[in-house]
């Protein structure tokens, strides 16, 4: 039976109606009738257009972009608010980990959906995305709270063991791993990746296995050496459009270098999905965003996310524009008619966040030739 294990985003339209549900239930005064009223007399084209949104979205008054000269931050828009992690199943994770000397990805790039995923939401089961080779990064891009270091501290030896003890203890039917960049290493950590990945298919060998990769330096050598580790899912992100690489990611990454990696994933072992999420919100223009997916697609990649960038400390880069639902649901459309096998696409989505349902739903797609593709937007 699929269980969920992951971190960064919705991952399908009940999520979506549960969060429309809980705003008008924060309507609390208002009629059934008024509260239908509020959604019909809505922010229209215009108002999204100009970046002013008045506060049919309950108390939001401001706007979705910043312009050249704005040197505040943006307010948070309502649909990008989540609440504050709690509950059993968070504190039995999160005890879980720290025994084990496990670090997680949804802690370090502190996600917004940490209290939905570790608190198991409505069907209580809880998940997380593991991150390997500890919590420290080589590299420094400037939307990413994961802590920075040239030298790093080494590898845990006894992290694959201790990692397939808790996916054993967890009971789950598909895992996420994924991994800071370690330029500090002769392979970039992909051996210790590998053996992490062939512990758990020994251990759980029905386990479907994610991986989200660094790019090794362009070394495809290391490529293969994940690629034919016995993982399922091969995913590496491309974070932003080509234009903004420079600005948004640490300068040793590129566009052209992730494409790279993910054509040469597939190339080395075509049986795997290979997958790659963008961030919006930092000043893209659409037939960029438009560019990327082509891109992507292009080199047989078969999966993508697209999702809000939301700054995690004052330190990094501030947001340029909330892209609102309505764009993310164009964009899950778009990303439909260029042939992926799934489009994940909304405000809160993230890279990882319950990709098990997304897996399974692309495997029952790519068996039924006939039906169309699948899109996700939240």
């Amino acid at each position: 039976m699929l269980q969920r294990l992951t971190s960064p985003r919705l991952a399908c339209r009940l999520c979506h109606i549960e969060k429309v549900e809980s705003f008008l239930s924060a309507r609390s005064g208002s009629t059934l009738a008024e509260k239908k009223e509020d959604i019909a007399n809505g922010p229209g084209l215009s108002d999204f257009i100009s970046g002013e949104v008045t506060n049919t979205w309950g108390d939001y008054q401001g706007k979705l972009r910043r312009g050249a000269g704005d040197t505040e931050r943006l307010r948070l828009p309502p649909w990008l608010k989540t609440k504050i992690p709690t509950g059993k199943n968070f504190n039995r994770l999160k005890n879980d980990l720290r025994e084990l000397n496990l670090n997680t990805v949804c802690e370090e790039a502190k996600c917004p959906n940490i209290g939905e995923c570790w608190g198991g939401g409505e069907h209580g089961t809880a998940t997380a995305t593991i991150m390997l080779l500890g919590d420290t990064c080589t590299r420094g891009c400037r939307f990413c709270s994961v802590k920075t270091s040239r030298t790093p501290p080494p590898p845990d030896i006894n992290e694959p063991e201790n990692t397939a003890i808790a996916l054993a203890k967890w009971g789950l039917g598909y895992v996420v791993l994924t991994t800071v960049d370690r330029d500090d290493l002769p392979d970039g950590g992909a051996a210790h990746l590998a053996k992490t990945i062939k512990e758990i298919k020994r251990r759980i060998p029905s386990l479907l296995v994610e991986c989200l990769t660094g790019d090794f330096y362009g070394k495809l050598t290391d490529v293969e050496t994940v690629a034919l580790s016995g993982l399922d899912v091969y995913a590496h992100n491309i974070e932003t459009v080509d234009r903004l690489q420079k600005f948004v990611r640490d300068p040793r990454a590129g566009y052209q270098q992730t494409l790279s990696v993910l054509r040469h994933a597939k190339e080395t072992n075509p049986s795997l999905l290979t997958k790659s999420s963008v961030m919006l919100g930092h000043g893209e223009k659409d037939e960029e965003v438009l560019q990327t997916l082509k891109d992507l697609r292009a080199n047989n990649v078969d999966c993508v996310t697209l999702g809000q960038y939301m700054q995690p400390t004052k330190r990094h880069l501030k947001v340029v524009e909330y892209v609102t639902p309505e764009k993310f649901a164009y964009w899950s459309k778009v990303g439909n008619e260029l042939g992926f096998s799934y489009t994940a696409s909304g405000p809160l989505v993230r890279s990882s966040y319950r990709a098990g349902e997304f897996y399974i739903a692309a495997l029952l797609k790519a068996r039924k030739e006939d039906s169309p593709k699948m899109e996700i937007a939240l």
